[in-house]
C-alpha cells in the first residue's frame, strides 16, 4: 500500500483532537453559566418586586373600597379579590412578605430574599 492510500483509509479522530474539542466545549461552558445564574437571579429578583407591587396596589384598593384608614390592619384574605392571581404569602425563595399596616410602606420583600439576590442588579424600589 502506497501511504496516500493509509491517509483514505484513516476513519475517526485522534486523541488530541478529541482533547482539544472537549477542552474547548469546556472553555465556553465555563463563560456561559455564570452568565446563565445571572440572569435566572435578575428574573427571580424582578418577578418578586413585581409581586410585591401587585399585591400592594391590591392593598390600596381593597383599602380605598373598604374605607380602611392608615394604621388599619390589612386582612389579606380580602385584599385576595382585588388579585388576578392568589395572595402569596412566599416569594419565590420561600421567604414570607411582611405585610404590616394599611399606610406606607404596608408590603416589602423580606431581608433574606434581597441578600440572597444581592449584587444582581435589582432596583427594590419602596419595597
Amino acid at each position: 500500500m502506497r501511504l496516500k492510500d493509509l491517509k483514505r483509509e484513516r476513519r475517526g479522530f485522534t486523541l488530541v483532537e478529541v482533547l482539544i474539542v472537549v477542552g474547548a466545549v469546556g472553555l465556553l461552558a465555563a463563560l456561559a453559566i455564570p452568565g446563565f445564574v445571572n440572569a435566572r437571579k435578575q428574573s427571580q429578583g424582578r418577578r418578586i418586586v413585581n409581586d410585591c407591587c401587585q399585591m400592594d396596589a391590591a392593598i390600596n384598593r381593597w383599602a380605598l373600597a373598604t374605607d380602611q384608614r392608615y394604621g388599619a390592619t390589612i386582612d389579606t384574605a380580602a385584599v385576595q379579590t382585588y388579585l388576578k392571581t392568589p395572595w402569596n404569602t412566599n416569594d419565590l425563595l420561600g421567604n414570607s412578605y411582611n405585610v404590616t399596616v394599611v399606610g406606607v410602606n404596608q408590603i416589602s420583600i423580606n431581608t433574606a430574599t434581597k441578600t440572597a439576590l444581592y449584587g444582581v442588579g435589582i432596583d427594590w424600589g419602596g419595597y
